[in-house]
């Protein structure tokens, strides 16, 4: 059974309330400072619109933590101190790329060193469930290699998806809300991964409000580095750290929309023997825009798939046969992304 907190709910709504008060505040100051994001042939948007939307999330997100420590509702939890920290070090590396344009090696081994900091902090994945042999494999020496793949992998991810209007805030609400509610559903519950994804969850959708098509403002690099890396050491530290079995896997399920497009883009830039980590215009959402969807039934259309994955997880958590389950759940995933594949070839054959 999920239960929710007064912290849950509280967190939600002032981190919500803030950010409507917080993101006009940034516009102003990105407009005065003209610190825009302007149009070039890789984006879609027309005219100079904010790139510092992650400013606005991050105080948002620590000001609501913070006042509810205030309030006595600080909850302990293994990994708290690495997260807080962690994401700070994320946001701020992103804010700089976002005024400075920093290059994707260094951006890279910078997201290596951070990741590397909260491992040694103590977030990392100790073991893995084997669906064969019905048993936990201790990773050993393999944990910090796995971790860290994982905390940057998705924290690169979410910033991979951030190419059009509302459609990585829309990824991440979705995400950060399974996240929350599954981590109240295992016993012992996990109240601070709870608390910190419906705190991001409040954020990021007072952050929408201000981010759907015609968007005024972007997350930028410091919003989608930060709000990935959240998600990627809560889903350790939540469900990953505490599952013995085959729901240790449910964040791939949550976090599929993404996961989908930097395996899809890392290895088409690897076939085409350039860095997967330059950017370019032939993501999964480039792909449909080119093949003639809008940008609202673009987020529609993924954002549902999000949520039916979100909800899936969600079942699996209180199933009985997770197993069979998450097989299903990760099959009808494969389908849909062959079905969108197909949509796209289809689409690019009559346009031509």
């Amino acid at each position: 059974m999920i239960k929710l907190s007064q912290a849950h709910i509280l967190g939600t709504i002032i981190a919500y309330l803030l950010g409507i008060f917080i993101v006009p505040l940034v516009i102003y100051f990105s407009e005065k400072n003209h610190l825009i994001d302007v149009p070039n042939e890789r984006k879609i948007h027309h005219g100079q619109i904010s790139r510092l939307g992650g400013i606005a999330i991050w105080v948002s997100v620590m000001l609501t933590f913070l006042f509810l420590v205030l309030l006595s509702y600080y909850p302990k939890g293994q990994g708290l101190s690495a997260i807080i920290v962690g994401g700070s070090l994320m946001f701020l590396m992103g804010l700089v790329d976002d005024v400075y344009c920093l290059g994707a090696k260094f951006k890279l081994f910078i997201q290596i060193a951070i990741a590397t900091i909260v491992i040694l902090l103590g977030v990392h994945i100790q073991t893995i469930y084997n669906p064969i042999t019905n048993t936990l494999v201790d990773l050993g020496v393999f944990s910090y290699p796995v971790t860290l793949l994982w905390i940057v992998g998705i924290t690169n991810a979410i910033n991979f998806i951030d190419g059009i209007d509302g459609l990585a805030g829309s990824i991440v609400s979705i995400s950060a809300l399974a996240i929350g509610l599954i981590s109240l559903v295992f016993a012992p519950a996990c109240p601070i991964n709870a608390l910190i994804a419906f705190i991001l969850m409040g954020a990021m959708c007072a952050f929408l409000t201000f981010n759907y098509n015609p968007a005024k403002i972007f997350m930028g690099d410091s919003g989608a580095l930060y709000a990935g890396f959240l998600l990627a050491t809560l889903s350790i530290t939540g469900i990953i750290k505490i599952s013995t079995g085959i729901a240790m896997y449910l964040p791939i399920l949550i976090l599929a929309v993404p996961l989908m497009d930097v395996a899809y883009s890392s290895l088409r830039r690897i076939m085409k023997g350039s860095s997967p980590f330059i950017a370019d215009s032939e993501h999964i959402h480039h792909k449909l825009l080119h093949a003639g969807y809008s940008q609202d039934k673009l987020v529609l259309l993924l954002a549902s798939f999000s949520m039916v994955c979100a909800l899936l997880a969600i079942i699996v958590i209180s199933s009985k046969s997770k197993f069979i389950i998450i097989t299903l759940s990760l099959i009808g995933v494969l389908i849909l992304l062959n079905v969108v594949s197909k949509l796209i070839k289809k689409k690019e054959e009559n346009q031509n």
